[in-house]
């Protein structure tokens, strides 16, 4: 027992390592995006001196250094900073502010709509993935097999905003069964807001399932020529009930970590998504802030993505190791 724990604080200290490290190239490449936010924001007729002051107001004047120690320091103790777009300027008062919100207020309701869909995508895309993974193995090489493999492979080949436009026109346009903008909020009832989340979902789910589907069938093939599958195939088991109780708690390792992945993806690839369907999710606040220049906000969703992403695959390598006792004892 104390090894895998030995094994856990390793992983552990690697992912705050790792995020250390994305901090860093999030910090710099944010900041390296072209534009100023200070000349956007008093227009092309602003004089040198307001710019300067508005820059040094905001902090924009400190060198890239203190600038990241800075923000990193109040990212640990919780503060994400204040919006740059969401700052009032007071009219004839030299460009005091007067009103500001946190990064993380503007950030807590789109993160929770993300987690929403995330959630709804999994929910209908994992079980379908093991159970299509599953049924292609048991009838491998036949047309089942070829079909399921073409289906999933020509969804995963095709761009994200394809395949939301072609649900769009089929369960919108054409056969209006659910609504072409997803635009929930705060307080909404379940019912409807899942309605008005399927169609990202649903495009969502044809994105991560081929990956999923296609891991489940390989890591179970792998398995069936293992001698303990004879054995039970000898005994007159159905394949049915020797792939489902022999074979595939066997191959959960691979399985977990490929779902963990795409768990990822769908936290952090959902921009392009929330963009086409309009949804007040954490990818629309991000292409929104970039347009803006929007720093603070833009590093946070920067953050908050690398965080996930690191997070999922830490706890995919966990759950793997506790599942697999070879890699509990390595030799």
């Amino acid at each position: 027992m104390g090894s895998i724990f030995q094994i856990i604080l390793h992983r552990l200290a690697l992912g705050l390592v790792t995020l250390l490290i994305v901090s860093m190239v999030i910090f710099v490449a944010v900041n390296a995006l072209p534009g100023d936010f200070a000349q956007a924001i008093l227009g092309q007729g602003a004089t040198d001196e307001a710019v300067t002051q508005i820059r040094a107001d905001l902090g924009l004047d400190q060198n890239y250094f203190l600038r990241y120690f800075g923000w990193l320091g109040n990212v640990l103790t919780g503060n994400l900073g204040i919006s740059f777009a969401q700052m009032n300027f007071a009219s004839g008062m030299g460009g005091d502010q007067v009103s500001l919100v946190g990064v993380a207020e503007q950030i807590a309701p789109r993160f929770r709509a993300t987690m929403f869909l995330a959630g709804v995508t999994a929910m209908i895309a994992v079980p379908i993935s093991i159970t299509l993974g599953i049924l292609a193995a048991l009838y491998r090489n036949s047309l089942f097999d070829r079909t399921v493999n073409i289906a999933t492979l020509s969804s995963i080949s095709s761009p994200e905003f394809f395949l939301a436009y072609i649900l769009i026109l089929l369960l919108a346009v054409l056969n209006p069964v659910f609504p072409s903008l997803s635009n929930v909020y705060e307080g909404m009832a379940l019912g409807e807001k899942l309605n008005r989340t399927m169609l990202p979902a649903l495009t969502l789910t044809l994105v991560v399932t081929a990956h999923m589907m296609r891991m489940t069938r390989a890591a179970i093939i792998n398995l069936l020529a293992s001698p303990y599958i004879e054995m039970a195939r000898l005994k007159g088991i159905s394949p049915m009930r020797v792939i489902v109780r022999h074979a595939l708690p066997n191959a959960l390792a691979p399985i977990i970590n490929v779902i963990a992945l795409n768990l990822a993806y769908l936290i952090t690839g959902v921009v392009v998504v929330e963009v086409v369907f309009v949804y007040p999710g954490i990818g629309q606040l991000f292409v929104d802030s970039v347009k803006i220049r929007d720093i603070p906000v833009v590093q946070a969703c920067c953050l908050i993505f690398a965080a996930a992403y690191i997070l999922l695959n830490l706890i995919a390598d966990i759950l793997s190791i506790l599942s697999n006792p070879r890699l509990r004892h390595p030799k």
